[in-house]
């Protein structure tokens, strides 16, 4: 027997360990002379009659959650097999629609989408439109036979467009009903648009949640948030908010930069004292992204949402997606790390009773799911939002129709394994190499790695800590 690859650890200020290993998920809370006994298995020695009985026990014990393994030949085939039964998994079929890729903010870091020096209007789907994709999504429906639909709303400013979102839930609710097929739905919104008409004509279809994105306290969402007008909209958004949160769980989102980050943790504390604060489900923010540029990204940019300096607009989807997407409320969520921030803001949301990620448990991408679509304003078919209206970067089309170009970026797709290039990290189980987006705007290559270790290894620890005081028992 030899150590697991995917063996990670926290020394405890006890002198125990936790132990944790990221392709089973076993974690254990140890005695420093237990955790010895994973390292070096093979050389426990010949321990004192009394005591061989409890070194034998706790080497089964390692090896019964993964922490031994015979060989790593057969650990990475058991890797293997896990990234293909995610890729595989037919128990789901989820689709995130934008049915507009128009905005009515004018955020200071946002280069996609409807800008008002864009010159141009941003695409914004059609009822005709919206038709056939409740078609093509039945079609999907029939070929995999999921238990359940996930329909995600997001845009541009989805609620824009709410005829097209009403037209596709509504035509995929009688689908799913006819078919057995539970269905959930989320929007996410900058919440300007919330309404509770909205939220109860959404209910009777398998309305899930909503998540509203606010970049920091109100002084700073004003600021970086504001109207195509200039104006602020923080505090009309917490009064959609407070209208609608009796009716529907609300997740909140927000994207920071190194200037807004430390404005969080009063956003939490005005969030706590709300009397819908028990009504949200989640709190989860996630970094601007700079892109790769061939000089110096604007002082104050995370290097990781994407903003270019001049800001010109590209076009393309918001980014305003934060959480884990297990939950559903999310289209994307294994992507987004930046290490101290990331840590700081988790451990304040936590600190104030609010559920959040827990920054271990990110991946892989949902873009390495084969039954996760993402539907653009014109029918084209990308592989996840973060690239929706780049044209040559769409997979496909809902009508079908045969596009040589589209064809070989569904096979890139395809083939996409970035986790292959990270050696003998611990944290690929969990990762898969990270965010195929963040790696095309940061890196220019959506094939490399996006890898922020640092911020696994960081929120390791915070998990290490919860973990002291839910495990019950473990290897003394």
């Amino acid at each position: 027997m030899q150590p697991s690859a995917f063996n990670v650890r926290v020394p405890l200020p006890t002198g125990d360990v936790f132990l944790m290993n990221t392709l089973t998920d076993a974690q254990l809370v140890v005695s420093g002379d237990a955790a010895r006994l994973v390292d070096q298995p093979d050389d426990a020695g010949a321990p004192a009659a009394n005591c061989a009985a409890d070194v034998l026990d706790a080497l089964a014990t390692f090896a019964e959650h993964g922490f031994l393994v015979e060989d790593r030949t057969s650990e990475q085939a058991a890797l293997a097999r896990r990234f293909s039964e995610f890729r595989e998994d037919t128990s789901q079929l989820r689709v995130t629609i934008l049915t507009t890729l128009q905005c009515n903010f004018a955020c200071d870091y946002c280069y996609q989408g409807d800008r008002m020096d864009a010159g141009r209007p941003a695409p914004k789907m059609s009822i005709e439109t919206s038709a056939r994709v409740a078609e093509w999504i039945a079609g999907q429906l029939d070929a995999i036979g999921p238990r359940r639909l996930v329909l995600t709303f997001f845009g541009g400013e989805p609620l824009l467009n709410t005829p097209a979102m009403f037209d596709v839930a509504e035509r995929c609710w009688q689908t799913t009903q006819a078919r057995g097929v539970r269905q959930l739905v989320n929007i996410i919104t900058n919440g300007l648009l919330l309404s509770p008409a909205t939220v109860d004509r959404m209910l009777p279809l398998g309305l899930n949640g909503v998540k509203v994105t606010l970049d920091g306290d109100r002084a700073t969402h004003d600021r970086v948030r504001p109207t195509r007008g200039g104006e602020g909209t923080f505090d009309r958004i917490i009064a959609n908010i407070r209208r609608v949160a009796g009716r529907t769980p609300v997740a909140i989102g927000g994207n920071f930069d190194a200037a807004t980050a430390g404005s969080y943790p009063a956003l939490l504390d005005f969030l706590k004292s709300q009397e819908f604060a028990g009504r949200i489900s989640k709190v989860a923010f996630k970094p601007v992204i700079a892109p790769k540029l061939a000089h110096a990204p604007p002082a104050g940019l995370i290097p990781l949402t994407a903003a270019t300096p001049d800001r010109q607009p590209q076009n393309g989807s918001c980014m305003s997606v934060a959480g884990n997407g297990s939950d559903g409320m999310s289209a994307c969520d294994s992507c987004h790390f930046v290490d101290e921030q990331m840590a700081m803001l988790r451990e304040e949301t936590r600190r104030r009773g609010f559920s959040t990620v827990d920054g271990v448990h990110m991946g892989p991408c949902e873009l390495y799911r084969r039954h996760s679509h993402t539907i653009g304003p014109d029918g084209s078919l990308y592989a996840c939002p973060g690239f929706t209206g780049a044209n040559a970067l769409a997979v496909g089309h809902i009508a079908a129709v045969h596009d040589i170009v589209q064809s070989e970026m569904a096979s890139r797709f395809e083939r996409l394994a970035p986790w292959r290039q990270c050696g003998d990290c611990s944290f690929v189980p969990v990762c898969g190499g990270g965010c195929a987006v963040a790696s095309h705007a940061e890196l220019g290559d959506m094939e490399a790695p996006s890898c922020h270790k640092r911020a696994f290894e960081s929120a390791l620890v915070s998990l290490a800590e919860d973990a002291v005081g839910t495990i019950a028992g473990g290897l003394q």
